[in-house]
């Protein structure tokens, strides 16, 4: 089994605003839009260096979408910045309507996804955006696992026409995928070969997956390992591949198991391939205060978790 280093951990907004930082010295046409969360966002680099096309909008995330999907008319190619849920849940109306609907060419980059957000609590921790943002037609769905892949997928979308949500997070994880990648939307990446179970992972839980996998080892179990960062569209048959290999899937995720990675996993599954399944999510549920590090242990989404779905599902075979 292959195994992965962790060269430093990073967080995964940095890689946002360092590929921002890039497409600004490159793309001309790129514009930055912030709902008065600049340092959070890490999109200072980008105001000091071209501040005619940084646009500060206050809270006001309705009005921040509205404008970004005006200036595609003109041509440019604008990144909103904001945390996943003001992205999302607060502005749903706006982006289904002026931008999806549209096909309106507006790049939503969302930090402080999921529980990691941490002491900003169950209010702040939104685990049903990529649900929220897959449903709209025509809408890309990106959630990354380190520094080196956000930086990639935040270049790699500038050239993509058409809606993008991108989706990281603020806590310092694992650095562990190549610093020269090339991200390709919609390509899934297999990170380790195995016979016996396939763990599909999103964001935050791929080092987790691999963490698990090495505990699988240890205990004779062969786990595949894939990578899912773009969860629409959808790698299929690179699911169907593994699954058919392996014969069962774990999918992890931090997100509601209801309308994540899981279940458009799941939808793959039994349209084509119908395999037994667990998933590694939140179950229907909001989360709560505390350090990332103590919701990922509560809630069950860490190696261990990983770990006993896949001996679970093992034996379902």
């Amino acid at each position: 089994m292959k195994k992965y280093t962790n060269t430093g951990s990073k967080d995964t907004r940095s890689g946002f605003g360092d590929g921002l930082t890039e497409l600004g010295k490159t793309n001309p046409n790129v514009v930055a839009l912030c709902a008065d969360l600049t340092g959070s966002l890490k999109m200072g680099d980008f105001e000091k260096n071209h501040p005619e096309r940084f646009f500060q909008v206050g809270i006001a995330e309705a009005n921040m979408m509205g404008i970004a999907a005006g200036m595609t008319i003109g041509g440019k190619i604008p990144f909103t910045g904001t945390f996943a849920n003001f992205s999302t849940g607060r502005v749903y109306d706006q982006i289904r309507q002026s931008i999806a609907y549209s096909d309106k060419n507006v790049k939503i980059c969302a930090s402080h996804a999921g529980l990691t957000l941490g002491e900003d609590g169950a209010t702040h921790q939104i685990l049903e955006d990529i649900g929220l943002m897959k449903m709209l037609p025509g809408m890309t769905v990106i959630n990354t696992c380190d520094y080196n892949q956000t930086k990639a997928a935040t270049i790699a979308i500038a050239e993509h026409h058409g809606p993008v949500y991108l989706r990281f997070g603020r806590p310092k994880v694992a650095n562990f995928t190549p610093e020269d990648q090339k991200f390709e939307i919609g390509k899934a990446v297999l990170l380790n070969e195995g016979k016996d179970v396939t763990i599909i992972a999103t964001g935050h839980l791929v080092w987790e997956a691999l963490q698990a996998a090495e505990q699988l080892e240890e205990k004779g179990i062969s786990a595949e390992v894939i990578n899912i960062h773009t969860i629409k569209p959808l790698d299929e048959a690179a699911i169907l591949a593994s699954v058919g290999k392996t014969g069962c899937v774990v999918t992890a995720e931090e997100h509601n198991f209801l309308g994540g990675l899981g279940e458009s996993v799941a939808r793959t599954l039994v349209q084509h391939q119908p395999a037994p399944q667990e998933f590694v999510a939140t179950m229907d549920t909001f989360g709560e205060s505390g350090t990332p590090e103590q919701l990922m242990e509560k809630y069950g989404l860490n190696a261990a978790a990983i770990v006993k779905a896949s001996e679970k599902v093992i034996k379902r075979k």
